[in-house]
């Protein structure tokens, strides 16, 4: 059983004295910082110079310096860019200002795993791994709740990380949620997955195969879209208040006697945990990430081709305009929008 840590486990004392670099003011950079600076924490945002988010960073009360000021001046240091970034700007502008002593944080495992980033003997190297995006990193917190994280150490030089990391995790919430512990190889190669083979590239296929086979046979595609889209937050959240058990209780007899005939023809047992675990095998030999690393060293062609041909799918075009006419259609807000 994994171990878990919660308040009581986790002194954001520990954090008194200490300067908070965020490198990034993206969804998760927002996040940590803004809930860190109302935690009381000596917080500063490092970005590049002309950042778009510089004079927002500034505007919600935050300090602001480049990346390289940014590292120097911090004692811990939260990468909190894109994974494909992150290498390159912690050569250029983190690891030359890096003393003994800091401690180098992340949110993903990727570059440490891969060892796209080789930080030094003399730091401490932790991850508080959120799991939840940014904004409801940050809503959470506002409300008094927290996104319940993971936490890992792949380096302790000064035998102190395993209880700065915890303070940090209070200091965003998390430890409000929960707090479980795990290691870098983990938490890298089983997000992965959960990202490729389910949560994003498993559930868009079969939302999209879904449209198109009701579209085909002839039934409007506002239908389609509400049965195999729309509709898939309200039985997601249904699971994720109390597992599948709730969702069938809350759901027809007639839908779950199909969920136990069609489900398993839909996904063949066998032929989809072959396919799974030669997904997980790809991830765990490192065969994804070289992939991912050379496909934006050259310029992203796939990624870019299969990003403009979803745009154009029918799905999203009519999904676009169901949500303008919908009551909550000029919400933005993820957490808000479809209560």
């Amino acid at each position: 059983m994994a171990k878990m840590y919660y308040e009581k486990d986790c002194d954001i004392n520990y954090l008194d004295g200490k300067k908070i670099t965020i490198i990034g003011y993206g969804s998760q950079g927002h996040a940590h910082a803004m809930n860190l600076k109302d935690s009381g924490c000596d917080v500063c945002v490092g970005l590049r110079e002309g950042s778009k988010n510089w004079a927002n960073a500034e505007k919600a009360g935050l300090a602001v310096k480049t990346v390289a000021e940014a590292a120097k001046w911090g004692d811990i240091v939260m990468i909190l860019i894109n994974d494909e970034v992150q290498a390159d700007v912690y050569k250029k502008d983190i690891a030359p200002n890096l003393s003994a002593g800091n401690m180098l944080m992340f949110a993903h495992g990727f570059n440490i795993h891969f060892k796209q980033i080789v930080p030094p003997a003399g730091v401490d190297v932790s991850m508080i791994a959120p799991k939840g995006p940014g904004h409801t990193v940050r809503s959470q917190y506002v409300a008094g709740k927290g996104v319940p994280c993971l936490i890992a150490v792949e380096q302790n030089a000064t035998g102190d990380a395993y209880k700065l990391a915890l303070a940090y995790a209070a200091g965003i919430g998390g430890a409000r949620g929960g707090v479980m512990e795990t290691t870098f190889q983990d938490e890298t190669e089983t997000d992965l997955f959960g990202e490729q083979a389910v949560l994003c590239g498993g559930v868009v296929e079969l939302m999209k195969l879904g449209f198109e086979t009701l579209v085909e046979a002839g039934y409007a595609p506002e239908n389609a879209y509400f049965e195999c889209i729309h509709e898939m937050k309200l039985i997601i959240d249904l699971i994720n208040k109390g597992g599948v058990a709730m969702m069938n209780y809350s759901i027809s007899d007639t839908a779950e006697y199909g969920e136990y005939v069609s489900g398993p023809r839909i996904l063949p047992y066998e032929e989809t945990k072959k396919n799974m675990k030669a997904v997980l095998t790809d991830i765990q030999d490192g065969v994804f990430a070289g992939r991912w690393i050379a496909e934006n060293k050259n310029g992203r062609t796939f990624f870019n081709a299969k990003r403009a041909q979803l745009a154009k799918h029918q799905m999203e075009i009519v999904g676009a305009e169901l949500r303008k006419n919908m009551l909550w259609g000029d919400d933005t807000d993820p957490d808000t929008a479809s209560n």
